[in-house]
C-alpha cells in the first residue's frame, strides 16, 4: 500500500510538473508570437491619392531647400514623392510602427534614403520647428486641434497644405479642386511685435 500511495504521489507531482512545463511552454511560444499592441489612431490610415500628392506639393511651391513633414506620414508617399521629385528633404510622422516600416521600405525603394526619415511619434508631441512645409490628410477635428501648435511652432513663411480638410475659420491663402476634393494652403503669418 505504502508503494502505491508513493507511486500515487510521485506520478501526480511528474505530472503537475509536465502540466507547468507545458504552460510555461506556451507562455514563451506565444509571447515570441504576440504584436505589440496597435497604438491608438486618431485618424484611420487612407493613402492620399497620387493626384493629390501631386497637387499638394505644387501648390506648396517644395523646392530642393525645402523640409517637408508630413503630420500621419502613413507610407510616406508625400516626404518620398517630395524628395524624388523636388531633392527636397522629408520627415514622416506617424504613430504606427507599421507605417514607419513601410514608409522606410518605400523611401529605400525610391532611392531617397538619405533625403527622408521617418519618427515614430504622436504628430501632437512632435518636434515640428524644421519644417517649412507641413502637410496633412487628417481629419477636420484635428486639422483645428493642430492648428495652435502649427501657430506657435512654425516659423512664419512656414506653408502648410491639407488635402480634403480645412482648418474652420482659418481661411486658407489658396485652395485648388483636385478630383472631388480639395487641396487647401496656409501659409504661417509674422507673429505680431
Amino acid at each position: 500500500m505504502r508503494d502505491a500511495v508513493r507511486e500515487a504521489v510521485l506520478g501526480g507531482a511528474v505530472r503537475l510538473r509536465s502540466e507547468a512545463a507545458a504552460f510555461l511552454l506556451l507562455l514563451v511560444a506565444g509571447g515570441a508570437y504576440a504584436q505589440p499592441a496597435a497604438p491608438s489612431l486618431d485618424v484611420p490610415f487612407v493613402p492620399t491619392p497620387a493626384e493629390a500628392v501631386s497637387a499638394m506639393l505644387k501648390v506648396a511651391g517644395v523646392k530642393k531647400d525645402d523640409v517637408v513633414y508630413d503630420l500621419g506620414s502613413g507610407d510616406g508617399r508625400i516626404v518620398v514623392a517630395a524628395a524624388r521629385q523636388y531633392g527636397a528633404r522629408g520627415v514622416g510622422i506617424d504613430i504606427d510602427p507599421a507605417r514607419i516600416a513601410e514608409g522606410e521600405r518605400n523611401a529605400r525603394a525610391a532611392g531617397v534614403e538619405k533625403r527622408v526619415r521617418f519618427i515614430r511619434q504622436d504628430l501632437f508631441d512632435a518636434d515640428i520647428r524644421d519644417a517649412t512645409v507641413v502637410t496633412l490628410y487628417l481629419l477636420p477635428r484635428i486639422n483645428q486641434r493642430l492648428r495652435p501648435k502649427l501657430l506657435a511652432e512654425l516659423r512664419p513663411g512656414t506653408r502648410v497644405v491639407s488635402y480634403g480638410f480645412d482648418m474652420g475659420d482659418w481661411a486658407p491663402e489658396r485652395s485648388v479642386e483636385v478630383g472631388s476634393s480639395t487641396v487647401y494652403l496656409w501659409v504661417i503669418p509674422r507673429r505680431p511685435e
